[in-house]
């Protein structure tokens, strides 16, 4: 993931606005430590922070055509961006980088081009002919881009401009026709109800597909794993092509697997064993309660089922997405997510509900569709009881105790008199939760403006559903707790022995010691990845890393690129993220 930063119409093209642009575009180096580039042509300034995943040597943003006449900064990664090229055989390209395709594909194209794009993507084009531009984001929205005066993050907005918000996914904006069009428009996005049969085989070569296009990449990689159902999936395809895939000319056949947890965990465990099944080089860490709230500090008919399923996917770039790539992109890592991938996500969306609902009559759990269409008894991806596995929150799968020492932190923050006045504090968006409104304290003190309160959702879920979902369950439809296990009897495991002594005598699963509160000297770019996508155990994980990278367990990353070390990609599952689309 990159930065990017464009402005354009400035009255005053000074050196000293020129300054303040490279102030405001430093302020995203934590997404691209690589390189700082910029264009100026006129009233009109392209930055870029890049984090070099492709042709690292060459690929410096921006990028241009071949007379320079068209200017581009893109946070991203084009997948199919060899096929593009070679439908462009008039085009000279100047690097190997896999965006620039996007500058020739508008030359070639005009505006329309966008939807050819295979990948995640932000990006800004600037054509400097007539100084027209375009800004346009991806089908899913799984990279940010906020419009202010147009850039990819939050925190350079929030000085300069009085209003500003996010562009939706699946749009272009144009300054020629004054507004915003919508690009991606599948038949499902319409909610009306599919009635194509499932087919296992279909959905399972679709998935494939999705996973072995990201391994493009041109340093080092490797898979977040669970233990559940779809990281162990993306780990189960990822090491079965990598030996056929060019990076392992660089990187070696031998996938790499990471997973965090408390000890004990039902994660740590699952993925342990997914490993040693597939023959992976994994990677385990384990943390503390205290120091995962230390580093947070620093029953349907079918159509309500579809249309639920299709609102998840429209709101994914309020939640899982921005956690996802917020939470990543603050360490200088790249996610990469092929459950988002376009083509899986239609044919998915296809099939007629009635075969994704629950249906214990018929031996149908969650994600029996998917379970279904890698059970292969021949050639088996997984043990068949990692491939039926329970499903697990990420904020439960790493330890059950993990979620309530957070709820417990933020009952000793937050005094039942400051919830009673949250209304009167925060009349928008209002807590209900001494931990939602811990949260909310943290992000005022860094984005006090009401603009940047705008971006952030709000209303009743529990495990990231929708309101709709919630009045489904009676048990869930009353219940404040963010953590998925909260009905009882949702989870078949317990909470089990850790063989920590200092969690086996919490009280509530939490220290007894008072935490300190956020020092004001803490990283600013860190606490806006905590807050803005409200997440508990996803953040925990990166926040954690660079101390797992200190360890021996994560000295192959050092030695695999000396030039930039914690530089590389992760392909990995919504499974790691806290909310999920639970009927894939």
């Amino acid at each position: 993931m990159c930065g990017i930063l464009a402005v354009f119409g400035c009255s005053d093209n000074s050196q000293a606005k020129r300054a303040r642009i490279v102030e405001l575009s430093r302020r995203l180096r934590h997404r691209g430590p690589d390189w700082s580039g910029l264009h100026c042509h006129e009233d009109c300034y392209l930055a870029h922070q890049r984090l070099a995943i492709v042709d690292p040597a060459s690929g410096d943003q921006p990028l241009y055509n071949q007379d320079k006449t068209v200017v581009v900064t893109v946070n991203g990664e084009i997948y199919n961006h060899k096929e593009l090229r070679a439908q462009l055989k008039s085009h000279t390209f100047r690097t190997g980088s896999d965006c620039e395709v996007i500058a020739h594909l508008y030359e070639e194209h005009g505006e329309n081009f966008v939807g050819m794009l295979d990948g995640m993507f932000s990006f800004v084009l600037l054509d400097t002919r007539d100084k027209s531009f375009i800004a346009a984001r991806d089908a899913i929205g799984i990279t940010p881009l906020y419009i202010g005066w147009g850039l990819d993050e939050m925190k350079a907005l929030s000085d300069d401009c009085e209003r500003f918000t996010y562009l939706l996914p699946g749009h272009i904006y144009s300054s020629k026709q004054g507004g915003l069009r919508r690009w991606y428009n599948p038949t499902w996005y319409s909610e009306q109800i599919p009635s194509t049969p499932y087919d296992p085989l279909v959905l399972r070569g679709a998935f494939e597909k999705a996973v072995i296009k990201r391994l493009m990449t041109d340093v080092p990689f490797g898979v977040l794993l669970s233990g559940g159902l779809d990281s162990s999936l993306v780990a189960a395809v990822a090491s079965r092509h990598l030996a056929d895939a060019e990076a392992a000319c660089q990187w070696g056949s031998q996938l790499h697997t990471f997973c965090i947890g408390l000890k004990g965990s039902p994660d740590t465990k699952a993925a342990r064993e997914v490993a040693d099944y597939l023959g992976t080089r994994h990677h385990e860490f384990h943390f503390t309660i205290q120091e995962g709230i230390d580093a947070l500090e620093e029953a349907p008919n079918k159509e309500e089922f579809h249309q639920e399923t299709c609102q998840k996917i429209k709101a994914l770039h309020l939640y899982d997405c921005l956690r996802a790539n917020k939470s990543t992109s603050a360490w200088g890592v790249e996610a990469r997510v092929p459950f988002l991938d376009k083509e899986f996500i239609n044919i998915a969306m296809s099939i007629d509900p009635e075969w994704k609902m629950i249906r214990p009559d018929l031996g149908r759990i969650e994600k029996w569709i998917l379970r279904n269409a890698f059970d292969d008894e021949k050639n088996p991806y997984l043990p068949k009881h990692i491939l039926y596995r329970q499903k697990e929150q990420f904020s439960d799968g790493v330890g059950y105790s993990w979620i309530d020492g957070l709820k417990d932190h933020a009952n000793k923050q937050v005094t039942d008199s400051m919830l009673m006045n949250a209304s009167f504090v925060y009349p928008e968006n209002t807590p209900t939760t001494k931990e939602a409104y811990y949260y909310r304290t943290i992000f005022e003190k860094f984005f006090p403006k009401n603009a940047a309160r705008s971006t952030v959702p709000g209303g009743p879920s529990v495990a990231c559903s929708t309101a709709k979902a919630v009045e489904w369950d009676a048990s869930w439809s009353k219940n404040l707790d963010p953590s998925g296990r909260a009905a009882l009897g949702v989870h078949a495991a317990a909470y089990e022995e850790t063989g920590n002594t200092e969690a086996a005598n919490l009280m509530n699963g939490s220290p007894q010691k008072r935490l300190e509160m956020l020092d004001e000297n803490c990283n600013s770019c860190l606490i806006e990845d905590i807050v803005a996508s409200a997440s508990c155990g996803w953040h925990m994980f990166v926040a954690l890393w660079e101390k797992l990278l200190t360890t021996k367990e994560g000295n192959w990353l050092h030695k695999q690129n000396e030039i930039v070390p914690y530089k590389f990609v992760f392909l990995f599952s919504k499974t790691f993220l806290k909310g999920n689309i639970k009927y894939l």
